[in-house]
C-alpha cells in the first residue's frame, strides 16, 4: 500500500502542473486572440481570364464572372511571328481584406519540372488602401514565357504569399528543319 502513495502523488502533482501550465499559456494568450489573430490573416483569391470582362460589373458580379471564366489553360494570340507572340489575359485579385498597402506583387514560377522557377515578377500599385478588388492586365511575352508549359502565379504582400492559381500555355513551337545552309563566302577560309 505505502508504493501506491507515491505514485498517486506523483501523478496528482503531475495533473495539477499541466492544469496550471494550461491555465498559464491561456492567461498569457487569450483563446479569443487566437481565431482573431487567424481571421486577420490576409488571403487573395485569384482568377485569370481571357474572356473580355464586360464594363460596369458590381465586386460580386466581377469575382463570379472570373471564377465562371477561370483559364486553366491560355492560348497564345496568332497574329505575329513565333518569336514576337504573347499570351495576353485579365488577372482578377479578391483580397478577403484591404492588403493595407498601396503594393502588391504577381510572381510567376515555372513549375512543368514539378519545382518552382522563377520567370517573371510583376509589381501592382493601388489606387487606395480601402479597395479589396483587382483587375490587372497580363502580356506574357516570349521567349520569357515559354509554349505548352504550366505555370503558378502568386500573389504576394509585403513578401508574404497570400494567394495562387496554376494554368498552362498553349501555343506553337519554334520549327526547325534540322538543315543548315552554308554560302560560298562562309566556307572560304579565313586569311
Amino acid at each position: 500500500m505505502t508504493s501506491r502513495k507515491p505514485r498517486a502523488l506523483a501523478l496528482f502533482a503531475l495533473a495539477a502542473m499541466s492544469a496550471l501550465t494550461f491555465a498559464l499559456a491561456g492567461a498569457v494568450l487569450p483563446s479569443s486572440a487566437v481565431p482573431h489573430a487567424e481571421a486577420q490573416r490576409l488571403r487573395a483569391t485569384v482568377y485569370v481570364t481571357q474572356a473580355a470582362i464586360p464594363r460596369g460589373l458590381t465586386e460580386k458580379a466581377l469575382v463570379g464572372f472570373g471564377r465562371g471564366h477561370q483559364a486553366r489553360t491560355m492560348n497564345e494570340s496568332t497574329e505575329a511571328e513565333i518569336e514576337q507572340r504573347h499570351w495576353l489575359a485579365n488577372m482578377i485579385v479578391q483580397f478577403n481584406a484591404p492588403p493595407g498597402d498601396l503594393e502588391y506583387h504577381a510572381l510567376f514560377y515555372n513549375v512543368t519540372d514539378g519545382a518552382r522557377n522563377f520567370v517573371d515578377d510583376m509589381a501592382i500599385y493601388l489606387n487606395g488602401r480601402d479597395q479589396r478588388t483587382y483587375v490587372q492586365r497580363l502580356n506574357l511575352a516570349r521567349p520569357r514565357f515559354q509554349p505548352n508549359k504550366r505555370y503558378e502565379l502568386v500573389i504576394t504582400v509585403r513578401r508574404a504569399e497570400v494567394g495562387s492559381t496554376r494554368f498552362e500555355t498553349r501555343g506553337e513551337e519554334p520549327r526547325r528543319s534540322g538543315q543548315v545552309d552554308f554560302s560560298v563566302e562562309d566556307t572560304r577560309a579565313r586569311d
